[in-house]
C-alpha cells in the first residue's frame, strides 16, 4: 500500500482536518467530508492508496474505486435529495487521485454554475458535523 506523509488523505491527521473530516473507508477509497458546506451533503471519495491517476489503477481498483463513488452518491440522493450531484476530479494540487461529490439545489448557492472549490462561506458546528457524519456512516456501513 503506498502512502505519502505530506498528503492529507494518506496522512490524514491536521492535514485532512484543514479542509475536511473523514467519515469512514470503504472497500477501496476513504470519504471525507468536506468542511465547507455550501453544498449541504459535500463528500469527498479518494483512493485508498497514493496514487495520482486513474491509469495506475487496475481494472478491479478502478471499478471498485467506482461502485465505492456510486455508492456514496445515492447515500448522498438519500439523505440530502440533491437536484443533481456534480462530480469533480483534479487532484493536480494535492497529487491523490479523489473526486469531490457535489451536491447541487435548484433555487441555491451556484445553481447552474460550475461549483467553487472552496467558497469559504458555510462551516458547521461541531455537533452539526458529528451529526452529518453520524448519518452518512449509518447509511454507508448499516
Amino acid at each position: 500500500m503506498s502512502k505519502d506523509a505530506n498528503c492529507g488523505y494518506c496522512a490524514e491527521g491536521d492535514l485532512l482536518g484543514a479542509f475536511g473530516i473523514k467519515v469512514c473507508d470503504l472497500d477501496y477509497s476513504i470519504i471525507v467530508l468536506f468542511k465547507e458546506q455550501s453544498h449541504p451533503g459535500r463528500l469527498i471519495v479518494a483512493f485508498k492508496d497514493h496514487v495520482r491517476d486513474l491509469t495506475a489503477l487496475s481494472d478491479t481498483e478502478r471499478n471498485g474505486f467506482f461502485a465505492d463513488m456510486a455508492r456514496v452518491a445515492k447515500v448522498q440522493e438519500k439523505l440530502f435529495n440533491p437536484d443533481k450531484i456534480n462530480i469533480g476530479a483534479y487532484g493536480d494540487t494535492s497529487g491523490h487521485l479523489h473526486f469531490h461529490l457535489v451536491p447541487k439545489y435548484r433555487d441555491q448557492f451556484e445553481w447552474a454554475d460550475i461549483f467553487a472549490m472552496n467558497p469559504k462561506q458555510t462551516y458547521l458546528s461541531d455537533g452539526e458535523y458529528d451529526d452529518m457524519i453520524g448519518k452518512i456512516k449509518k447509511e454507508l456501513l448499516g
